[in-house]
């Protein structure tokens, strides 16, 4: 079964839009006829074969990837890009593969071609002999980028309104992942790495169990409290006296509001060292460009609704729910992020320090560079929905 791109055809003479920078990079090649730029395009793109749900599920270590009949009585296996992904369907998934992983697929049969993005102007079909496919492999290990770290866009994906500005909350994980902000459709990054990524991370394995961690990512209860609890005190205090506290006084203040609702002693030192902590953090921040020179956090309930956004994309790409209920939780978490913070800048320095408070702890290694680089793309970047989509 041939699967038809995502986008309809455009109209008689209508030019034809490419749904991302790949696609449009491999089309601007073919028609200059550079062959080798096709190749190392393609060595760095997304790749995806289509399978059946059921067949994978029965076998998900194992990759199905039978020949398909083209016009001109031509046999070629087919693989799509990202842009070129047809809407989702429950029964219809894809592996994310690489143009290594292709190179050094069985391909037995040598008259079999490579068909890429079939029967759109993006197509490429490629021989497949041994020397072929050594080429592949060069391109491969010379590629320049890699998979992640990348500010990615689909044209077609929203780009303004509800949706949008919700996805865009989901950004510094999208940005991470290297996978477009805008796209809610048939892959996150592959059906079977959703499938562990839920199980292994999440403790997620069907349907109930998404929708559970999800709703709690909505009402702000998977990151512990400690944090919020100790930054409303702060802006209690601010509130009350006109004045930003000093750490001393802000500390003494949470650690006895902390031990008048009864916490214990262990608590009390908890709430103690988590404020030392998050002054620390956020001078580092200040420092880094997360925060402005006087600038603080508020909340840390940002984690939230950005994993949020990302869980609900993970549970779409795993069969998990539907489109609607996808694009509805989306919306719902970019309102509640709307309410909860003033800007951009403030909603991702709130789920940077969630996100360290919770996994850093003070090393400031790979949680805090990973929230430092995605600060900087998504505020920084001409093509960022940061810069596009108005908070307000």
């Amino acid at each position: 079964m041939v699967m038809n791109p995502r986008r309809k055809p455009a109209p008689q003479g209508a030019p034809w839009t490419p749904p991302s920078e790949t696609e449009q990079l491999l089309h601007e090649a073919g028609l200059r006829g550079d062959f080798a730029e096709q190749i190392r395009v393609l060595a760095d793109a997304e790749l995806f074969i289509g399978a059946l749900k059921s067949d994978v599920d029965a076998r998900p270590d194992n990759v199905y990837w039978p020949p398909q009949q083209l016009p001109k009585g031509l046999v070629a296996r087919a693989l799509l890009t990202r842009g070129m992904l047809p809407p989702w369907h429950p029964e219809w998934v894809f592996h994310a593969v690489t143009l290594r992983w292709v190179a050094e697929f069985g391909w037995s049969d040598h008259r079999l071609l490579l068909a890429v993005n079939s029967g759109t102007p993006a197509q490429l079909l490629l021989p497949t002999t041994p020397e072929h496919r050594a080429g592949w492999l060069r391109a491969y290990a010379e590629r320049e980028r890699g998979s992640g770290d990348r500010l990615v866009a689909l044209r077609h994906g929203p780009l303004h309104g509800p949706l949008a500005f919700g996805l865009a909350c989901g950004g510094h994980l999208a940005f991470g992942n290297g996978v477009p902000w805008n796209d809610v459709g048939s892959v996150y990054m592959g059906y079977t790495h959703e499938l562990d990524t839920l199980r292994e991370g999440w403790g997620v394995t069907d349907r109930a169990g998404w929708r559970k961690q999800l709703d709690a990512l909505l009402d702000g209860r998977n990151s512990p409290p400690e944090p919020d609890f100790a930054l409303r005190v702060r802006e209690e205090l601010r509130l009350a006296r006109g004045a930003v506290p000093s750490p001393d006084e802000w500390r003494e203040t949470a650690a006895g509001h902390a031990q008048d609702l009864g916490a214990g002693p262990a608590a009390v030192r908890h709430i103690e060292e988590l404020v030392r902590r998050i002054v620390r953090y956020e001078a580092r921040f200040r420092a880094e460009g997360l925060l402005p020179p006087e600038g603080r956090v508020r909340r840390t309930v940002a984690y939230d609704y950005g994993r949020a956004v990302n869980l609900t994309r993970w549970g779409l790409s795993a069969r998990f729910c539907a489109p609607p209920e996808a694009e509805q939780a989306i919306v719902h978490a970019g309102a509640l992020a709307r309410s909860a913070y003033g800007s951009w800048e403030e909603y991702s320095a709130g789920y940077a320090l969630g996100r360290v408070l919770r996994f850093d702890g003070e090393e400031y290694g790979r949680f805090h560079e990973q929230n430092v680089a995605a600060h900087r793309a998504l505020t920084a970047h001409e093509g960022s929905p940061w810069r596009n989509i108005p908070w307000r």
